[in-house]
């Protein structure tokens, strides 16, 4: 909030620290707007994005033939995992040499962006508002038009192994003949099936990924808020509560970073086979 201010109620320390900071200059009014840009979520996914190629190529850079060390043995056994469960999903040699670092790379990103929410809540946004910014909000994947903006990539990568494995024409043959059959009567049943589907597996896999982080980020808030009650009991309650969170937390972020790379890898199989 603005230097100078008085001390907010909890309602508005909420809504602030749950207003976006965007091009437009003003608070978002909901959660989904499409009309404008969250600088702040554009801001930390670009630069865990930038992170996370760093890291992966660090890897690759220091991998050696010999013992490895801890950090090679971590991101090795991390890579074996994610090639594990492609080899398991999709069949395609050929697919898995993108598929399975696109995989990596989502599971990495995913999880360094849900890590932002191990942060003591008002850290960063107390470092902008030195420097002018009143309004920050940290988790990219607290914000649903992240979140729904990765699983339209998904999607875009799922349309096109439809499209290399079946051909143009394959593939829309299959929306208008699968899944009740080709008679030309089924077509449109066919087709507004087709499209439900992938509604339905796009918007469900974004949300997923939302309302974890999002349900995630209010509990931190609530702790923090405990913490601000100026007694003994609120401050060791906060310190305590925040703990305990945090480290059950830490399950969370890992499992939904790895939820969302496992329906990567599903959806991205379910377009190499026909119906």
């Amino acid at each position: 909030m603005a230097a100078g201010s008085a001390a907010p109620t909890s309602g508005e320390y909420i809504v602030h620290h749950l207003t976006h900071l965007n091009s437009t200059g003003h608070a978002q009014k909901s959660v989904i707007d499409w009309t404008v840009i969250n600088i702040d979520t554009m801001f930390y996914s670009i630069v865990l994005g930038l992170a996370t190629v760093f890291v992966l190529w660090l890897a690759a850079r220091k991998a050696t033939s010999g013992v490895p060390g801890r950090f090679q043995a971590a991101v090795e056994i991390l890579v074996d995992m994610v090639s594990e469960q492609a080899k398991g999903i999709i069949h395609s040699a050929e697919s898995r040499k993108f598929v399975s670092p696109l995989a990596l790379t989502v599971f990495v990103w995913i999880f360094f962006m849900n890590a932002m929410d191990l942060l003591p809540v008002d850290l960063l946004p107390k470092i902008g508002e030195m420097f002018g910014i009143h309004y920050q909000r940290v988790v990219g994947t607290a914000d649903l038009n992240a979140a729904l903006g990765m699983s339209v990539g998904v999607l875009l990568v799922c349309i096109y192994y439809n499209i290399k494995i079946k051909g143009l024409g394959g593939w829309i043959h299959e929306l208008f003949t699968a899944p009740f059959g080709s008679h030309p009567l089924l077509y449109p049943i066919n087709f507004i099936m087709q499209m439900i589907e992938f509604v339905a597996k796009t918007v469900s896999h974004g949300m997923r990924l939302f309302g974890n982080m999002y349900a995630g980020e209010l509990v931190f808030m609530l702790i923090a808020l405990l913490g601000g009650t100026a007694t003994v009991f609120g401050f060791v309650g906060h310190i305590i509560a925040g703990s305990i969170w945090a480290i059950f937390h830490i399950l969370i972020i890992t499992l939904q970073a790895f939820i969302f790379m496992m329906l990567t890898l599903v959806y991205v199989g379910q377009a190499h086979e026909g119906h």
